[in-house]
């Protein structure tokens, strides 16, 4: 785990795809979110989880972290995070809800 300071915020958002588990489809937006969203700057501890829980409806997760409320607002508000949503994010997620930690 990376050095916390007091700011520290742990962004995760759990989701479902329209895609068929086990597809094409599916592999390549786990992937190409992995490796767009590792991309930008303020983003650390990225992960990608497949759900296994019986007890809620979503399949995926992702997880990052972030040194500062300013670190993310940064993320939010980079090119390659806005046009992700906007092109990918808005169109293959069926369903999803974030989540967001302080210590």
């Amino acid at each position: 785990m990376s050095a916390q300071s007091k700011d520290w915020i742990l962004h995760s958002v759990i989701f479902s795809l329209k895609h068929e588990k086990g597809s094409e489809a599916e592999r390549r937006f786990l992937e190409d979110g992995q490796r767009i969203l590792t991309s930008i700057p303020t983003v650390t501890n990225f992960q990608v989880y497949k759900q296994v829980s019986a007890k809620n409806e979503y399949n995926y997760g992702f997880s990052m972290e972030f040194a500062s409320q300013a670190d993310y607002d940064a993320y939010n508000e980079h090119p390659l995070h806005v046009q992700f949503v906007n092109e990918r994010w808005l169109t293959e997620v069926e369903k999803f809800l974030e989540i967001d930690y302080t210590k």
